[in-house]
């Protein structure tokens, strides 16, 4: 069950990775992003996807762009994310 949510979290490391990429070098290609986080071009590809899906980027013949959720998104992620650590350490207890 750790395993599952250890994996989970790594994933979503990874996608928030590369959308805050797209997001500060738009437009941005699976090269590059590869090259600059080291990830397999398999990986990177696979997080556009999932980001696409969310609506948070969108495709351009240059590379990957930002869409106009991306901000608000961004702008919401240190909240959910620290409500999410709280209910983590309250596990512990």
């Amino acid at each position: 069950m750790i395993d599952r949510l250890e994996k989970e979290v790594d994933m979503l490391e990874r996608h928030l990775t590369v959308l805050r990429m797209v997001n500060e070098n738009e437009p941005i290609g699976i090269v590059k992003m590869s090259n600059e986080t080291g990830y397999p071009h398999h990986k990177i590809r696979y997080s556009l996807r999932v980001l696409e899906e969310e609506n948070l980027i969108e495709p351009s013949s240059q590379g990957a762009i930002s869409t106009e959720d991306t901000e608000g998104f961004l702008e919401d992620l240190d909240g959910k994310l620290a409500e999410m650590a709280s209910r983590i350490e309250a596990m512990q207890e």
